[in-house]
């Protein structure tokens, strides 16, 4: 675990969990929000609720430039509701709007995991346009190289995943947060996940 600041964390703040596709982001996110008694959200899955298609559809019809914008409006969106743990996509990182609201609205956890890692959680998956007509591994690879520096850069803390438990890093990710004097605060209405 490396932790970066904040000093400290006013009761409410959301959480924020970032990384690259396979790195455990959804279930992670779903088990601290839990434990939190914070509101858990996808932004994928928020982009596809709002979009009414699913992500492959937005990729195919509109390319990942226009899936980035959608997305840069629901993370601007997402990062403004309080008490709540929101899991980005493996490239929300890549637009420096999507990086100050994480950076600045929140704490943001780094959710780190190996190409190799990457690769073993992925490669049965048909639903990531990026992995889609290209060699997965050298893919993922070319990703993180570019998109590493950016995670590290945008994040608060850093935890690691590679063959770990959702609960073992869940745990890692509360400590993190305890440490940089997160209070978490009970929800002003039940916890929901979109």
């Amino acid at each position: 675990m490396d932790t970066s600041g904040p000093t400290s964390a006013p009761p409410g703040t959301s959480v924020f969990l970032i990384g690259p596709m396979g790195s455990g982001k959804t279930a992670v996110g779903r088990l601290v929000a839990q434990l939190l008694r914070y509101r858990f959200v996808d932004s994928d899955v928020e982009i596809e609720s709002r979009t009414g298609v699913d992500i492959p559809f937005i990729f195919e019809k509109e390319g990942e430039a226009g899936f980035r914008l959608r997305e840069r409006e629901v993370i601007d969106d997402l990062t403004r509701w309080p008490r709540t743990v929101v899991s980005t996509g493996g490239g929300a990182v890549l637009l420096e709007a999507n990086r100050e609201a994480l950076h600045s609205r929140g704490v943001v956890v780094y959710l780190f995991a190996s190409v190799d890692q990457q690769y073993e959680r992925t490669r049965h998956g048909r639903h990531r346009p990026l992995l889609q007509d290209v060699d997965p591994r050298r893919r993922l690879a070319e990703l993180m190289a570019f998109r590493e520096p950016l995670y590290r850069g945008t994040a608060h803390v850093v935890v690691a995943t590679d063959g770990r438990r959702v609960q073992t890093v869940a745990d890692e990710v509360l400590a993190a947060l305890g440490a940089l004097g997160f209070v978490a605060s009970a929800p002003a209405e039940p916890t929901i996940e979109r």
